[in-house]
């Protein structure tokens, strides 16, 4: 596996996707999930730039305490600037298997998008149960990149290209088993629910077209992909879009549970 480069460089690019709209339904929906409450402790593993935590401000109020956790410098150096000037909101550099914090102190953990890229996933949901107050509650959103429907009038070439963007995960199809690994753990009442992700039309708002140039500059070169395709199959995808064909579906997956004991 070849991770994603979470540098200073891919901290600017984040930040343009995560205002898209489709970036703004899922940080909805997984607020939603949360349902933060006034003076509440909560914990955001892998927090990136920062979005869910500044957004959680209000909820959990002057009382509340939101932490945000990466093992990023560029991301957290963004996340802090993000939340400038508000006393709730702390950063911490650190691993998603070894949080630094101490142990049952958070009513609500969450982490999107983030365990795909653990190797060991399930120690990493053990150590979010570790920080959970009995009774807290934890969010997981991840997707399984199998499910991807996207048109190309060069099937093959997409499949190689998804191929490759592949390498950059720990697990392509995480959610298959995050259900079984939170029971595994010690969370109760695991539930889960799929959210579609689609664009029928090349617009740059939706999370299809978004990551398009992720995958294009990831992709080049690796498994086996001649280093100019990526870029081809970019600009395929664009031709799509100016003839009304442009087509992606993808399911992302939100898991939730409870620490009763």
């Amino acid at each position: 596996m070849s991770q994603l480069p979470f540098d200073e460089d891919m901290s600017r690019r984040l930040e343009s996707l995560y205002r898209t709209r489709d970036a703004l339904r899922r940080r909805r929906l997984v607020r939603e999930a949360i349902a933060a409450e006034s003076g509440e402790r909560i914990l955001d593993v892998g927090c990136g730039p920062g979005f869910y935590l500044a957004e959680m401000i209000d909820a959990v109020g002057a009382d509340g305490v939101l932490v945000g956790v990466d093992s990023s410098a560029a991301m957290l150096e963004v996340a802090a600037h993000r939340c400038e000037g508000r006393d709730t909101v702390a950063f911490r550099e650190g691993d998603a298997c070894a949080l630094p914090v101490e142990d049952a102190s958070f009513d609500a953990v969450f982490s999107v998008q983030v365990l795909e890229y653990v190797s060991d996933a399930t120690a990493a949901l053990a150590e979010m149960r570790r920080v959970l107050r009995v009774d807290g509650r934890i969010v997981v959103w991840d997707v399984d990149w199998a499910t991807v429907s996207w048109h190309s009038a060069d099937p093959a070439r997409m499949d190689r290209v998804l191929r490759a963007w592949d390498e950059h995960l720990a697990h392509p199809s995480l959610p298959r088993t995050l259900a079984a690994r939170l029971r595994r753990v010690g969370f109760d009442d695991v539930r889960v629910q799929g959210h579609v992700f689609v664009s029928g039309e090349f617009d740059p708002e939706t999370y299809g077209v978004a990551i398009i140039p992720l995958i294009s500059d990831f992709a080049a070169g690796r498994a086996g992909i001649a280093a100019d395709e990526p870029a081809a199959w970019a600009a395929e995808q664009r031709d799509l879009g100016d003839q009304g064909e442009f087509f992606f579906t993808c399911t992302q997956f939100c898991f939730q549970g409870t620490k009763s004991h």
